[in-house]
């Protein structure tokens, strides 16, 4: 490389920082351009990471109430909620002065400020400090992420009104919250206000909560989390909100078309992202935008304009961070002039409730509806040896197979550490594994991970902790 590439990368977040840090290490000249002191993006300050830390209290406080199946009795915990923030903070202030100290190492020319195209080589940056400046580029890599996806009919002005950044900021501990949307981030949410001591009650317009994951995976979850929240209302939805004296006035109409009115503490809006580029000044590029918002990318993540990339929640569904931050990297070798694509055979997604619930590759639901031929094994926790070790046989690690070459081609798992356990199917999906493979794979013993190995021997109907015959 003769001179060196001048990359510019919009936002922070886990693509733009891991796009930034491999453009410094290929030998590139990289501006990064953020609103936040340091990158981390949405993941870290506001998302992944903040739930995370709070979902892990909210684990403790269950197992010490679980505790008293097996003997051993705690007494109610008492809640510093200030503290508790703290630890919160302090967990995203560690990793993002991290990322932020990495930055410096790698001599990226980091810009606090936010960035819009003046043309297909020039941003124009308005900085934090209220200067504006010019910058030229060869190429850039827009990952400005995604928003919070509002419902205008709803949208009313209150503090009691939280959407998935206030409920991280942990208010307070109200005594009733209603969720409105049964997809991931509302039910995490909702997990760790229940956990707190909070009347969790959630209405979803759809049959069931997590809308287009497996059902034989959601099952167990609705199970657990019927017994634990207040309501779930499914096939429902909020036709009316208002503020009142003592909280929030909810009117909410039944798959029968009954309506109710109840009063909440809290309501928290949760009904899913939508890709941001507002105010990025693309009409000034030759980007395209397709017709549900995102930015039209190649499988090289280039754009419709030469010079110019997209990656992340930006560039379509899955909007998942680790998904964001491999078309980083991906981008940025096609910069370099490597031979790349982003092609993968499987991405997984884990909803980190309790139970957890993974999956990858194809879903029973996906290979129904494109006609793909399939078989299912099924590996019930029930029969796990370490499962019933934690008092947690609620569970089940289900192989999507393809009946004439026995490759996988999906995997889920419901139960304790689904998404650490789900990493070893995205691995044989990617390398092309079958079913024998994973069945003569050693796992140790005893294990969730077992159950990966059960499931294969399942399929031929080997199983040594499962009866059932092959067909």
């Amino acid at each position: 490389m003769s001179e060196k590439i001048k990359l510019s990368v919009i936002g922070g977040g886990p693509g733009g920082y891991a796009a930034s840090f491999l453009a410094a290490d290929l030998g590139m000249d990289v501006t990064l351009i953020d609103l936040e002191k340091n990158p981390g993006g949405v993941c870290l300050y506001r998302g992944c990471i903040p739930s995370k830390a709070l979902l892990h209290v909210a684990k403790l406080i269950h197992e010490a109430e679980e505790a008293k199946h097996w003997g051993i009795e705690f007494g109610k915990p008492k809640i510093d909620i200030n503290k508790l923030r703290d630890f919160k903070n302090n967990v995203v202030n560690k990793l993002t002065g991290g990322l932020g100290q990495i930055s410096k190492q790698r001599k990226i020319n980091f810009i606090q400020g936010r960035a819009s195209f003046i043309d297909s080589n020039t941003l124009k940056i308005e900085k934090l400090d209220g200067k504006t400046i010019e910058h030229k580029f060869d190429k850039a890599i827009i990952a400005t992420g995604s928003e919070i996806t509002i419902i205008p009919s709803l949208d009313i002005k209150s503090n009691r009104m939280l959407n998935s950044t206030s409920a991280l900021d942990l208010p307070e501990i109200p005594k009733s919250l209603l969720v409105v949307g049964g997809g991931y981030i509302g039910l995490e949410l909702g997990s760790v206000y229940q956990a707190l001591g909070t009347k969790v009650s959630v209405v979803e317009m759809m049959p069931g909560i997590l809308p287009g994951a497996d059902r034989d995976l959601v099952n167990y979850l609705s199970i657990r989390i019927k017994k634990s929240f207040a309501e779930i209302m499914t096939n429902s939805k909020v036709l009316e909100m208002k503020e009142v004296k003592d909280g929030i006035s909810v009117k909410i109409q039944d798959e029968k078309g009954n309506e109710s009115e109840k009063v909440y503490d809290y309501v928290l809006m949760s009904v899913g992202r939508k890709p941001e580029t507002r105010g990025l000044g693309l009409e000034n590029t030759k980007v395209k935008i397709t017709e549900r918002g995102w930015v039209q990318v190649d499988n090289q993540l280039r754009t419709t304009d030469p010079n110019i990339f997209a990656i992340g929640d930006i560039a379509g569904e899955p909007m998942l961070a680790h998904k964001a931050s491999h078309e980083g990297r991906v981008a940025v070798e096609v910069i370099a002039g490597h031979k790349v694509a982003f092609e993968p055979l499987a991405i997984p997604a884990v909803v980190f409730t309790d139970p957890e619930i993974a999956w990858a590759g194809i879903t029973e639901e996906q290979a129904k509806k494109e006609g793909i031929k399939y078989e299912v094994a099924k590996f019930p926790w029930a029969a796990s040896g370490r499962a019933i070790t934690l008092d947690r046989n609620d569970g089940v690690t289900k192989l999507i197979v393809d009946p004439d070459t026995q490759r996988l081609l999906g995997i889920g798992i419901c139960g304790p550490g689904a998404g650490e356990l789900i990493a070893e199917g995205v691995l044989a999906i990617e390398m092309g594994a079958n079913v024998t493979d994973l069945k003569l794979t050693i796992h140790p013993h005893p294990t969730l991970s077992e159950t990966i190995m059960d499931a294969a021997e399942v399929f031929f109907g080997q199983s040594s902790h499962f009866y059932k015959p092959r067909k």
